[in-house]
């Protein structure tokens, strides 16, 4: 079970269900990957439909690594994300929205 209130959020991967979660050292980390000159940079991206693959990308595995995954980039290349383009770039909407409000 994810935890809204704690940032998480839930995404499967080849039929697997896996907690991601954006925490301070994920999102360190995914400013230092992207071409980007801060997050506010790639939120306002989400916020304007400008996103990238990339940026789908870059924040699935943030979000995943900061769940506890241990994997990486080159391990979801060929993976099956449910709900396909639209249901990861969903995922990593909710990654961002949930990092950067409050909770209740």
């Amino acid at each position: 079970m994810v935890n809204p209130c704690a940032g998480e959020v839930a995404v499967t991967i080849d039929g697997e269900c896996f907690v991601a979660k954006l925490t301070l050292g994920a999102l360190a980390s995914l400013e230092a990957e992207l071409d980007t000159g801060t997050l506010i940079d790639l939120v306002e991206r989400f916020e304007t439909g400008r996103y990238r693959g990339r940026d789908v990308l870059a924040l699935i595995v943030a979000g995943l690594q900061g769940g506890g995954w241990r994997g990486c980039a080159d391990d979801l290349l060929s993976a099956d994300i449910a709900g396909g383009p639209v249901g990861a770039a969903t995922v990593a909407a909710q990654l961002l929205s949930r990092a950067f409000t409050p909770p209740p």
